[in-house]
């Protein structure tokens, strides 16, 4: 029992929710958005002011004095190739997202801008994009950085167990075992099991509107019940042969598909338009970051501001314990200097050029050729990929493949999160009992179909997003801690 309450708790908790779900949809959803509303309002402005605090915290780290301690002994070398690294990295982290919303989100800003820049036009573009860049970038990164080095640090230099609470050691002492660490695991866990929950959902509705789009298959409950338990299946059968040959051997196949995706985009698209919207956009995105960071649009924009930025860092702050758990687990042997530039650099300059191809491609059909799209992503998010890819040669083929690599996606997204969720309920083992895999798998995939037929996933990503208020809090404890014990080696 002593090693199983984190597993027991939280999955009690996870099985009501279900529950709830499937009893009194209408409840859960007033809860979740009386709640969220809430911390939005009042509270959004901490998600704001604690994500900028986190991106400078972490380059002060990658180019302080602690820049050359390696996360493990100082002999260690890096247990993955910088290929496979970066592959797991991206997959876990922004996979399922950017195929979602790399043509949506550009979009839905283009056409609804905050209220003091002109809809539909040249301005609203380039906003579009350099905010794009900026929810999708160094800051979402740089989130993740904070609770993967704290995790990796205290578990491979410390020898600690690689859970979350073994972070809070230097303020809670051996209490971390007890009672305020279990605390701090179930949130973690809690975080975890929603965020990854709501985003398989979103991902088996856009298979499902691919499928529809190309065969004409009916975009009903029960087909996107249907891939879920396909998705299940696979990603099952991968955590089950382990980090090495199922995560990193499907990650590798997600980038090489993503690549050729992305660079068969940029060769029939309108290559010049892309790389002038690249170039543009990140000129932008870096001249205005310390902007931005700051920047909540008090006095016009506040509820695009709530409804897009601050989302976007609560959501962040939620993934943080899965994200951060299995990057952690991964980047083994690195220093932290390599560590921090290279989780917060190239996944996010793919993150941009990905951006620019996918984003700036719909933006050229809207703007420049009269392709009236951007209304399908305000108005069908799942659907609008394919119908840009319709307007090109080769439509349905870059379709397949779209629908290919997200099912991939979600499979290492829920694998990762499968294996992760097994660490966090058996102390941070690091091959974790198939029998808690398992669990957790079916869980987290009956939580996204029994929600989905409930019409209540939009009220489990909220309450993920609630979740997050705590976690910042947490968080903004782990820069403490981790920086108080690495003054304490280095003195």
């Amino acid at each position: 029992m002593k090693n199983n309450v984190v597993f027991i708790f939280s999955l009690i908790i996870v099985l009501f929710f279900v529950l709830l779900g499937i009893l009194n949809a209408e409840l859960l959803d007033n809860v979740s958005n009386t709640l969220h509303a809430s911390i939005i309002d009042n509270f959004g402005w901490i998600y704001h002011l604690a994500i900028f605090v986190f991106f400078i915290f972490c380059i002060y780290l990658a180019f302080g004095r602690y820049g050359n301690l390696k996360l493990g002994e100082d002999h260690e070398k890096p247990q993955y190739s910088y290929f496979g690294w970066f592959s797991m990295l991206f997959a876990a982290g922004m996979g399922i997202g950017l195929v979602f919303w790399g043509v949506a989100e550009p979009l839905s800003h283009y056409l609804h801008p905050p209220a003091h820049i002109a809809e539909a036009s040249g301005d609203a573009a380039a906003f579009a994009m350099r905010y794009s860049f900026f929810h999708w970038g160094l800051q979402p990164w740089a989130v993740y950085i904070i609770m993967s080095l704290s995790l990796a640090y205290f578990s491979y230099r410390r020898k600690m167990p690689p859970v979350i609470s073994s972070c809070f050691y230097p303020i809670l002492g051996k209490r971390i075992y007890q009672t305020p660490g279990h605390i701090i695991n179930t949130l973690a866990v809690l975080a975890t099991i929603f965020g990854v929950a709501t985003s398989l959902g979103l991902g088996a509705m856009q298979i499902g509107a691919g499928l529809n789009f190309l065969y004409g298959l009916t975009n009903s409950i029960e087909i996107i019940i249907l891939i879920i338990a396909v998705v299940t299946v696979f990603f099952l059968f991968s955590s089950l042969i382990g980090v090495t040959k199922g995560i990193q051997t499907l990650s590798k196949l997600n980038m090489l598909l993503a690549f050729i995706l992305l660079l068969f985009m940029l060769m029939i698209g309108p290559t010049a338009y892309i790389i002038n919207v690249f170039i543009s956009s990140l000129g932008e995105y870096v001249s205005g970051l310390l902007e931005m960071g700051l920047q909540t649009y008090p006095f016009q924009g506040y509820d695009w501001t709530k409804s897009w930025t601050m989302f976007y860092w609560a959501w962040w702050i939620s993934w943080s314990p899965f994200v951060g758990l299995f990057v952690a687990r991964i980047s083994r042997g690195r220093t932290i200097k390599e560590f921090i530039l290279g989780t917060l650099l190239v996944p996010s300059l793919l993150t941009f050029f990905w951006f620019s191809v996918f984003g700036g491609t719909a933006l050229h059909l809207e703007l420049e050729q009269g392709v009236n799209i951007a209304h399908i992503a305000v108005n069908d998010v799942s659907t609008v990929l394919f119908y840009m890819f319709a307007s090109f040669p080769l439509g349905n083929v870059l379709s397949i493949v779209a629908v290919v690599l997200l099912f991939i996606f979600i499979i290492t997204s829920a694998d990762s999160a499968t294996f992760v969720l097994g660490m966090m309920t058996s102390n941070g083992n690091l091959n974790p009992p198939a029998n808690k895999k398992i669990i957790w798998g079916l869980t987290q995939s009956s939580l996204a179909a029994v929600l989905l037929v409930s019409g209540g996933l939009v009220a489990l990503q909220q309450m993920a997003i609630a979740a997050a208020l705590p976690f910042t809090l947490i968080m903004f404890l782990m820069c403490h801690t981790l920086l108080r014990a690495l003054r304490d080696e280095i003195k």
